[in-house]
């Protein structure tokens, strides 16, 4: 069953072409995602799919299936002034999540006697009740607590938490999500991942998350030069490929290149007056021209800066405490950083690891301790929230304002101009001013602002938010060769467990713990540890056996094997009907009837389940 198709789409953005007549099929049960360098379009093309923005061609077309809903959560998502958390999150037409808005309102001010019966009942009729515990589910996972606070209020990781919570409340057939990871920890990250693994979900994504587009997605579109390549399989099928694309391209860039040569000087050697074939000749030589400035060649250069050198002491903390009233943030640490130092600080939000680097940095003084900084340490500190760039600026005039030329360890010097280049800065996009970048090419832009004052001691505080795949990997090569010590605060799972080797754990009332391995690992270590814990519980909430308990009558036993078989046929009665939801050919009347079948099994199980229980009990 075909969802949305779009043919012939061109879009422009003054003189820079985004995309030039693509053409882009979705299937139901496909899990789509794009990928792209900052500023190539992707976020442009979401609008397109959502009727947000318009093509630039007369005989594109857009096809969006009649029967389906569609949710589309954007990269900046805008709510009404005004509005509480609760009214942005049950924004909506539906008479169902109305009714529930109604109950939570009713809840959260008290209210008794006929007005509460009244929206009891109307729970009760809808059927409600199963939809509102999922509803509760969605907001505990995105820590949404007060509803009533004013959605201005929050700052902007909270509100793209409410806006992703929303979009998955209403529950649409069709979901188009822009950077849906970020702002999120790694619990919300993998609950998501989940989520949109199950099979019966269809979705178009941008997202940067490497770990999640391996996991959740099937299809990878990439965005390049304002064409789509299409790779049918997850994200390390798409790295196969594209590799393989890649070195293909290299080799027709390099005769393309030869031929290009030898066609100057035939255009150069011409008299201005030719004949037909002359004509073509020269026609052919700027098609070639085009074809063969767009694309840039691969290159083995590594960027290596000529960092300060780290004398014998870097950074050392002695017993270093910091509260903010109840709240400890820090209590009695203590740690001496080394050279090459790859520590990664993982803990919830709100657990102090912003407060760790301030004082780290020095733009916080411990209560109780002190922190000694040598005399070589040049701190360099991207802020996900200090994004601080002159708007009026050319991107070019932004680094040059800082250096002339940046000093490589070979010796060697970069200018400004090459130096945006490596970080795919084109010669014509450094000189267009700061307002007239994407968000992600503007955090690119202030990541270079950090790294161009040859720091060598880095702290990255959430550098991966809004930044594109390709700028990641350079970012990856650089700090991998980095010389100097490097922490990093992160969600992303991918760049944590390339570039980290230890952990510092913020587990709450100010304790530290050093992991020594990476975010997988532990990750791993802290799901086996809850496993344990929770089989601990059990074992000890277990009652002990009683001989003097009553057994099974004959009829009961009988009755119990019985269920057993029942539940079983069931079970793969479920299994057969969802498998048949995978079928692109389905009718919308077809999937209502499924649907209806689907609930009437689960229903039939839970109660054979509980009747099974009841009499194991007693076995």
């Amino acid at each position: 069953m075909n969802f949305l198709t779009l043919e012939h789409i061109t879009k422009n953005y003054g003189e820079k072409n985004l995309f030039d007549d693509i053409t882009l099929h979705i299937d139901k049960g496909q899990k789509i995602a794009l990928v792209a360098k900052n500023g190539s379009g992707k976020s442009t093309l979401l609008k397109v799919l959502m009727g947000i923005e318009n093509s630039e061609r007369e005989d594109s077309k857009i096809f969006v299936h009649k029967d389906i809903t569609i949710g589309f959560l954007p990269q900046e998502p805008i709510f009404q002034e005004g509005a509480t958390v609760l009214d942005s999150i049950f924004d909506s037409d539906n008479k169902i999540l109305q009714t529930i808005k109604a109950y939570e309102e009713a809840v959260i001010l008290k209210k008794e006697g006929a007005a509460l019966q009244k929206i009891l009942e109307q729970m009760e009729d809808l059927k409600a009740w199963d939809f509102e515990v999922k509803i509760k589910e969605i907001l505990t996972r995105f820590n949404i607590k007060d509803l009533y606070q004013e959605i201005q209020t929050l700052s902007g990781g909270q509100q793209k938490r409410v806006a992703l919570a929303k979009v998955l409340i209403e529950e649409p057939d069709f979901l188009i999500l822009d950077e849906p990871t970020n702002h999120l920890d790694v619990d919300m990250i993998d609950w998501l991942e989940q989520y949109l693994a199950m099979p019966n979900k269809t979705l178009f994504m941008i997202t940067h998350d490497r770990y999640f587009l391996d996991r959740v997605c099937n299809v990878i579109y990439e965005l390049d030069q304002g064409e789509l390549h299409k790779y049918k399989g997850n994200y390390s099928y798409y790295l196969e490929k594209k590799a393989i694309r890649s070195e293909i391209e290299s080799v027709t860039l390099d005769k393309n290149k030869k031929l290009l040569k030898r066609e100057l000087n035939w255009i150069r050697r011409q008299p201005k007056a030719r004949g037909t074939k002359a004509k073509s000749r020269v026609d052919a030589f700027f098609d070639l021209k085009e074809k063969t400035s767009g694309k840039k060649e691969n290159s083995d250069f590594k960027l290596e800066f000529k960092s300060e050198r780290l004398g014998k002491k870097i950074v050392e903390c002695h017993n270093v405490s910091k509260n903010f009233g109840a709240f400890k943030a820090l209590e009695s640490f203590s740690y001496k950083f080394k050279k090459r130092e790859r520590v990664g600080i993982v803990g919830p939000n709100g657990a102090g690891k912003s407060t760790f680097i301030k004082l780290i940095t020095q733009e916080l003084k411990p209560d109780s301790g002190k922190i000694v900084v040598g005399d070589t340490i040049v701190f360099g500190h991207y802020s996900q929230d200090g994004i601080e760039l002159n708007e009026d600026k050319r991107v070019i005039d932004v680094i040059r304002d800082i250096a002339e030329e940046i000093p490589l360890s070979n010796g060697s010097k970069l200018t400004p101009a090459a130096f945006l280049e490596k970080f795919f800065f084109s010669r014509k996009q450094q000189r267009v001013y700061v307002s007239q970048l994407s968000g992600g090419e503007k955090r690119r832009l202030y990541l270079l602002t950090i790294l161009v004052l040859n720091p060598n001691f880095l702290i990255l505080d959430e550098p991966t938010n809004d930044l594109d795949i390709l700028t990641l990997n350079i970012l990856e090569e650089f700090l991998e060769e980095f010389p100097g010590c490097l922490m990093i605060v992160s969600h992303d799972r991918y760049f944590m467990d390339k570039l980290t080797d230890h952990l510092f754990i913020l587990e709450g009332e100010g304790i530290i713990k050093d992991w020594n391995g990476n975010y997988s690992e532990y990750r791993t270590w802290k799901k086996n540890q809850i496993s344990e814990n929770r089989e601990k519980e059990e074992k000890k909430s277990k009652p002990k056996s009683n001989n003097t308990a009553p057994k099974l009558s004959y009829e009961q036993r009988k009755e119990f094997n019985k269920l057993e078989k029942e539940i079983d046929k069931l079970e793969k009665l479920k299994l057969k009907v969802s498998e048949q939801f995978n079928n692109t050919q389905i009718s919308a009347e077809q999937i209502k009837d499924l649907s209806i079948q689907l609930n009437e099994i689960n229903n039939s199980i839970e109660e054979k389940e509980m009747r099974w229980m009841e009499l194991a009990e007693l076995a």
